[in-house]
């Protein structure tokens, strides 16, 4: 420890005068070892000659001052003051790191919080706010507001300067819960929310929320503005670690932690205590939909990207219209100009559509807790709630006006599609709310409730023309719960899809949440509705003419003009009629060959809609279509079918299988299917081992499916996945499905249905385990 602290002795034997760099390192030391001194306010006295040199601009003197004045029976009257002195100092720090370019937070850029927490500054104010929770008394001693709400702010403070301080304060559950006990005071609460969404955040361990003292009461007791800001603490205590990168994990290691942990996760526990909180999700409801008063004039949109470059989150868009407030208070009691904030420059930069962005923040949060839970086991009983506080119509009415005005339509940065990037306020809040519109309709009965009456009234029609029964889902939809006006949210949302500029972001989750709507068993009147409105031309356009390149853009696409072609021979006349040139057809198989794990499952769609045109010989209209659409005709080829098939197998194996990719593995077991049916099994996997040994690597295509086949078996097969979704998006029943897994994975070699028959003995590799955890 002597390199550590150094000698406390000179060369002479004498006692030697601590100077400044012995204090810091003892406390440095301190924190690392638990010996010594426990914080700095136990140096009894820093002298000028140490203080100036070491710029610590009277801060240990302070924090002595504010340590003696702040014991359980003093009044803290004059602890306050210390504590002024000392965030005045701490905050323009603070305001730096917020208005500035993120730095990284250390002690040259941000000295006197570093300072401060040296010292034993954060420990100090987490007594001095816990120490009404430790007294004896019946009636605990209640603290001043504005020392409670200065002591806050002064650690957030620290939070976001000193590296560190945050973790510390996440360390510490005791502190943690008695923070949210400080959210009942709405003079606090704004400082106390800041500093928790902070702390949680970094927490190693995800908070239970039924931990916290009367959560119910709790949430009860908040106004709508406190509400819309809880739920940026709500969306950390209820989202899965990995959930926004769920497609980047491979199925066996997400199997494998399924296994490790059979109970509930921590997020699926909270999920259910909110659920209980009486009213929480009608409340919700009313704030995602509730209108805002609107802002006029042609910047606008340039006031929401400029605000968004300076402010962090709605938290500090309240602090600052609380200071608005409070100005406007003072206005009539003094002059405006010896207003705190007539002198501050805030006052020349807060744009008078703070109100809107404001309420779209607030839209933001609201809007992803709705979606989280939407995505959660109770899925059922939140889908009920929405519907019966009629979430859908009530965004349907904000549709124009606030969620996707048509002077914003164009203009707006191309980004990412990962829901937590930092974009904008609008930005964020058009992909939240297509993601909730992708979460509600989802293999979903409610999903109906998207359109007005007169489109239900359309289905119904179309229905009754192609003399085929209504789905038993639009019949039972109750109209009192659908959108209301001349265009349901489906069709509002289809208009704005057509006006995004080719590669704009937006297109990705535009086509997520209309795909959505068509998933499950196949209905030909939700495919004509969307047809006559002209969506298949659009998607065509997008994929072969607009020069797009995204890839993700390009994926979605290809899944949703799957889903609204599939067994539809009216889409593949039109398809037919649209690609009317060779070379408009091969720039689509350009698109499509380019990456089959984006273009597979419409490559699904086609193998399945050609396997049932070809059963329907006695209908004319299919006949003809079959004789002239090219796209059929190309996958009715073998060899392009097979072509297809050696690629699908080729480009994944069991290591790298992931959700996003897995549907290349169905694909291919879709295509051996059907060739199952017409007894072309042994053909299909005799081709697979031709192209082997032409490629002169034997047994590598065949052992590769094999293992992919065997992992299928232990993730379909598993009590807990849902297999409905394969057997509604295909027509074929799911134990077709495993019995013809069962028959590829066969081990008689002389079965000519068990791909061990077609592997070579020398290269047979199938003992070796690679689904083992």
């Amino acid at each position: 420890m002597a390199t550590l602290l150094g000698s406390e002795f000179s060369s002479s034997g004498r006692k030697r005068r601590n100077c400044n760099s012995n204090i810091v390192t003892k406390l440095t030391s301190s924190k690392i070892t638990g010996k010594g001194f426990n914080r700095g306010t136990q140096v009894r006295e820093t002298t000028p000659e140490r203080d100036k040199p070491a710029k610590w601009h009277g801060i240990p003197d302070l924090l002595q001052k504010l340590h003696e004045s702040s014991h359980p029976n003093s009044d803290l009257s004059h602890a306050h003051g210390y504590l002024k002195s000392l965030s005045s100092q701490l905050s323009v720090e603070a305001m730096s790191f917020v208005t500035e370019d993120r730095k990284t937070a250390q002690e040259s850029t941000f000295p006197n919080t570093y300072t401060f927490d040296l010292f034993g500054g954060v420990d100090l104010l987490v007594e001095i706010l816990m120490r009404p929770t430790l007294t004896m008394q019946k009636k605990k001693p209640k603290m001043n507001d504005e020392l409670v709400k200065d002591c806050l702010s002064v650690l957030y403070n620290c939070c976001i300067c000193t590296e560190g301080v945050t973790k510390s304060l996440a360390a510490r559950d005791d502190f943690v819960l008695f923070l949210f006990t400080l959210m009942t005071n709405k003079k606090t609460f704004l400082q106390t929310a800041t500093l928790i969404e902070d702390i949680l955040g970094v927490k190693k361990e995800m908070i239970q929320l039924e931990g916290i003292p009367n959560l119910s009461g709790l949430v009860q007791s908040f106004d709508q503005q406190q509400l819309a800001n809880f739920c940026r603490i709500l969306s950390v205590t209820i989202s899965e670690p990995d959930i926004g990168n769920d497609d980047k994990h491979t199925l066996l290691a997400k199997n494998a932690q399924q296994k490790r942990n059979a109970c509930p996760s921590r997020a699926e526990v909270n999920q259910v205590t909110l659920l209980n909180i009486p009213g929480f999700i009608e409340r919700l409801c009313k704030l995602a939909t509730r209108k805002v008063s609107e802002a006029t004039g042609a910047n606008f949109l340039q006031e929401l990207e400029d605000w968004y470059t300076w402010l962090d989150n709605a938290l500090v868009l309240d602090a600052l219209m609380q200071m608005a407030t409070e100005e406007a208070e003072q206005s009539s009691t003094e002059s405006s100009d010896e207003s705190p904030l007539a002198t501050s420059p805030l006052r020349h930069r807060l744009p008078q559509s703070m109100k809107t962005v404001h309420e779209i923040m607030y839209k933001v949060e609201v809007l992803y807790v709705l979606c989280v839970l939407l995505m959660g086991r109770q899925r059922n009983q939140v889908h009920k709630m929405l519907a019966d506080f009629r979430l859908i119509p009530g965004l349907n009415n904000l549709f124009d006006k606030l969620i996707w005005r048509k002077y914003t339509a164009s203009n707006h940065v191309v980004h990412g599609q990962n829901e937590n990037c930092d974009c904008s306020p609008e930005i964020s809040f058009k992909i939240q709310f297509l993601r909730l519109l992708q979460s509600f309709s989802d293999h979903h009965e409610n999903k109906y409730l998207l359109l007005n009456n007169q489109e239900l009234n359309e289905l119904s029609a179309i229905s009754m023309k192609a003399n085929i029964p209504e789905v038993e889902a639009l019949v039972n939809t109750d109209r009192s719960l659908v959108c209301d006006g001349k265009k349901g949210l489906l069709t509002r949302l289809l208009t704005v899809m057509k006006r995004e500029p080719p590669d704009s972001s937006f297109r990705f989750w535009q086509a997520r949440a209309v795909e959505s709507f068509l998933r499950g068993a196949t209905s030909y009147a939700d495919q004509m509705f969307l047809l006559k409105r002209g969506l298949l031309e659009h998607i065509l356009l997008c994929i072969i003419d607009s020069g797009c390149t995204s890839r993700d853009v390009l994926q979605s696409y290809f899944d949703l003009l799957g889903e609204l072609m599939k067994f539809n021979i009216d889409a593949f006349k039109r398809f037919n009629k649209y690609v009317n040139t060779p070379e408009k057809f091969q720039a689509f198989l350009t698109q499509i060959n380019s990456s089959l794990v984006d273009s597979n499952m419409l490559v699904r769609c086609i193998v399945l809609s050609l396997d049932r045109f070809e059963s329907q010989t006695e209908d004319v209209k299919v006949m003809e279509v079959l004789s002239e659409c090219c796209l059929l005709s190309y996958v009715a080829r073998v060899e392009n079918r097979l072509s297809f098939l050696f690629r699908l197998i080729n480009i994944i194996n069991v290591q790298t299988l992931t959700q996003e990719n897995v549907s290349c593995l169905n694909t291919s077991l879709v295509i051996l299917m059907l060739a199952r049916r017409k007894a072309k099994l042994p053909f299909y996997l005799n081709a697979l081992r031709e192209k082997e040994h032409m490629e002169k690597y034997p047994g590598c295509l065949l052992n590769n499916f094999h293992n992919l086949l065997r992992f299928w078996q232990r993730h379909y097969l598993n009590k807990d996945k849902d297999s409905t979704c394969l057997e509604n998006s295909s027509c074929i029943p799911f134990s077709y499905w495993k019995e013809t897994v069962s028959v590829l994975l066969g081990s008689d070699r002389t079965s000519r249905c068990a791909i061990v028959s077609y592997i070579d003995e020398p290269f047979i590799d199938l003992d070796r385990d690679l689904l083992e955890d």
